[in-house]
């Protein structure tokens, strides 16, 4: 029983499905293996952005483009719970989301721009982000403060009359490596520390050539850079802004935005590890029936007929989890949806990691290695524990949201 799937979003899941195996994942290997080839490997072979543009050219001919904008006139106007089928399949897939316009940062971004942005903003980074010409990245995180609690942030943003100038650093840019980036959406200090703490941020559009900003390095996850799309350090010396790049026009409504932002943007990032433990558990199961050793397949030795159970059901259990949070968001307020979100933001990566796991102790040594993506999937996943928010705060906010249901006089 798939719940929620509509004949309609059905045909569409098939046909991102049959474009994902026969269009993306034959040009997949060849793709990453050019990183670096340049000498940098932070820039794009020739073959690398020929194969994305015709790729996204042929899914924009079929019109899988821009799924993710949901309960919106701008985007493809489906429903949390309807996306979610297209986003678990992206998940198996590392190119796929980008080639139908569906990857981070960039959909978490366009929904600011869409539905916080002027006409004007729009018109410059809004359109040439849906059209896929141009990438993005969202500057939070920075290195001196916990940046999980995002009323913590201190890159700070001073009125001079005139401009806005930008000091400090921000860290874990995802996306910011890419030569495609043109615009970073930037969370600041424009508030003293004594005013209210959820009042004392802005967010500001800030492009990625300004003068001041300075890629420091590259942040390694596990040791590898994640080029060349990267996770950067980056710092702000005396960066200009014009005013009319203030989102909202008005200061202090910087965490209203991230707010607004993070909710989509966790839930996408749970659909899409959904596809990735399915993918391994499909992996898995032909490995296991594939290989033999000591006279029997591999499926029938120790635990494994366990272990593959475990994975299915687990995938089955956080699966329910992610649509019921979608549901949540299509037929509820932010606020009670908010809980959800948290529950399947701690549950989907971790199933997810421990399927991974799992498929790469049966591949044995060839599980670690570059030879099929359950390396790459594993040190995604363990990120995805920290990204959006660590595992802990968002157990917090499922713990604080049950407790308010006994609590007296509790707001």
């Amino acid at each position: 029983m798939e719940l929620g799937l509509s004949i309609k979003v059905k045909k569409i899941r098939d046909e991102v499905r049959n474009f994902i195996d026969n269009e993306i994942r034959p040009k997949e290997s060849q793709y990453f293996n050019e990183i670096g080839s340049t000498g940098s490997r932070f820039e794009f072979t020739k073959n690398m952005l020929d194969t994305m543009d015709n790729l996204k050219k042929k899914a924009k001919n079929k019109n899988l483009w821009n799924f993710w904008l949901t309960n919106s006139k701008t985007g493809y106007g489906l429903s949390t719970v309807e996306y979610a089928y297209l986003a678990e399949e992206m998940g198996k897939c590392r190119l796929a989301a980008e080639v139908f316009n569906c990857s981070a940062p960039d959909t978490g971004n366009m929904e600011v721009l869409e539905r916080y942005g002027t006409k004007e903003h729009k018109e410059r980074w809004l359109q040439p982000l849906l059209e896929g010409k141009i990438r993005s990245a969202y500057c939070m995180t920075e290195p001196d403060v916990a940046s999980s609690d995002a009323t913590n942030i201190s890159l700070k943003a001073s009125f001079n009359g005139n401009n806005y100038v930008l000091n400090g650093e921000k860290w874990w840019i995802s996306g910011a490596g890419d030569p495609r980036c043109r615009l970073y959406i930037v969370l600041a200090r424009t508030g003293t520390l004594e005013m209210d703490k959820h009042k004392s941020h802005s967010m500001f559009l800030v492009p990625s050539d300004a003068r001041g900003i300075k890629v420091l390095r590259p942040m390694q996850v596990y040791g590898h850079d994640d080029a060349p799309h990267g996770h950067m350090h980056i710092s702000f010396d005396n960066v200009k802004v014009e005013q009319s790049d203030l989102l909202l026009a008005e200061e202090g409504r910087g965490f209203e935005i991230a707010q607004g932002r993070l909710g989509p943007g966790r839930i996408h990032h749970c659909m899409r590890a959904i596809g990735q433990a399915e993918f391994a558990l499909k992996l898995m199961c032909e490995r296991a029936l594939d290989r033999k050793a000591f006279g029997r397949k591999i499926a029938e030795l120790g635990a494994n007929y366990d272990i593959i159970a475990n994975c299915r059901m687990d995938i089955e259990m956080a699966r329910l989890l992610c649509l019921k949070a979608a549901w949540m968001m299509d037929n509820t307020d932010a606020r009670t949806a908010a809980p959800w979100i948290s529950q399947v933001k701690v549950v989907a990566p971790k199933v997810a990691l421990k399927v991974v796991d799992e498929a790469i102790q049966l591949f044995g040594g060839m599980g670690v290695s570059q030879d099929t993506p359950l390396a790459a999937a594993w040190t995604h996943l363990r990120t995805l524990r920290l990204a959006d928010g660590p595992d802990a705060v968002h157990r917090r906010q499922v713990a604080r949201a049950e407790l308010r249901k006994f609590r007296k006089n509790d707001v």
